[in-house]
């Protein structure tokens, strides 16, 4: 995998929790649509899951699951996953706007869904959502990667809930990504399909704005997106940008663009500054440029001033918990409200910045 590759990122950990043995937690993985779905198969079998079936229309996005997970079967219908009692999640990566019906057919069916984000990429899909989800019990789950799939980024969350620099006030999210256009394939390129700059790859800067801040809603003040430097793509937004204030009173901003330059290691220098009341951090989840890697973590409060080396020593988490949670009917990886509301917020935000256009 290159990492110039954003579309197919997909980290490993040897770090990662085992919270069950092999057979004890069987889930399925579908709709190969995105690379994502590689990290969300990884993250699922290094937690201890054991993946029965893939299902996709295209061979050859799966065949290289098949060799690293030699115990799944490739099926032609999706009912099959379906209708096999001994499945409990299905994990999917399809396209943006086509996830939320999936998402319903795998929980009506008496399944819990994983699914890339963005989970939706209209409000009417989350309307729906949080209506399914209540009547079924199931868990609609997202892997909101920057974060989950970032063991700098994850460990950052548990440093500023143990206090490390006391009260969030403020958090900068910067997230650059690689175009790389000849690559992608052409629903990238629809509105209706991607739901927009803001709705797509923001969903992610707007769940780690309440994971940092510990809140539960917020305000968008502020949204905007443009096609800078695109015209041969009319409906590609390259820059959003949104600001909103957090019902904890923090402040929060992000940029995100497809202006990641060609001289960059990787497929995007992802960062996040947040400035708490006793100090602050800094995250570069990806590279450190001009000094090795990223996966660090600059911590300054009032007692230290530290560079924390991450990756390999964290793992994933998110995966593991989230096993338990369906098997144990608890809320420990993410709570279904805190899922929604991240994608609710970057939609709202897409919606601002469409109408101030």
């Amino acid at each position: 995998m290159s990492t110039r590759d954003g579309m197919n990122y997909a980290p490993t950990s040897a770090a990662t929790p085992k919270v069950v043995e092999s057979g004890e937690f069987v889930f399925a993985a579908s709709h190969f649509d995105h690379g994502h779905i590689y990290g969300q198969i990884g993250g699922l079998a290094a937690a201890g899951g054991t993946l029965k079936y893939v299902f996709d229309d295209k061979p050859e996005r799966y065949e290289k699951v098949l060799k690293e997970h030699p115990q799944a079967k490739a099926v032609s219908d999706f009912r099959e996953i379906l209708d096999d009692p001994e499945v409990k999640l299905v994990t999917s990566a399809a396209i943006p706007n086509f996830r939320a019906g999936i998402g319903f057919q795998v929980m009506k069916a008496g399944k819990h869904y994983l699914t890339d984000k963005s989970p939706f990429t209209t409000l009417e899909q989350l309307a729906e959502a949080r209506k399914v989800a209540a009547e079924t019990g199931m868990k609609y789950g997202v892997c909101y990667s920057e974060r989950l799939l970032s063991e700098s980024g994850y460990y950052a969350g548990e440093l500023i809930a143990q206090g490390a620099i006391g009260r969030v006030l403020q958090v900068l999210n910067l997230a650059p990504h690689n175009l790389a256009a000849a690559t992608r394939p052409e629903w990238f390129f629809k509105q209706e399909n991607y739901g927009g700059i803001l709705t797509d790859i923001g969903s992610h800067q707007f769940e780690q704005f309440l994971t940092y801040t510990g809140a539960k809603d917020a305000t968008v003040n502020f949204a905007r997106v443009e096609n800078f430097a695109n015209p041969e793509y009319p409906e590609l937004e390259d820059f959003g940008e949104a600001n909103l204030t957090t019902d904890t009173g923090a402040s929060c901003y992000c940029r995100l663009d497809w202006f990641n330059p060609k001289a960059s290691r990787t497929w995007g220098d992802g960062r996040s500054v947040i400035l708490g009341t006793d100090g602050y951090i800094e995250i570069r989840k990806y590279i450190d440029v001009c000094n090795g890697d990223g996966g660090k973590i600059f911590l300054v409060n009032n007692e230290v001033e530290q560079c924390i080396e991450c990756d390999g020593k964290i793992g994933f988490p998110f995966f593991g918990k989230f096993i338990l949670d369906i098997l144990n009917g608890t809320e420990n990886a993410m709570t279904q409200e805190h899922a929604f509301k991240a994608a609710e917020l970057s939609m709202m935000a897409q919606k601002m910045a469409l109408e101030g256009k």
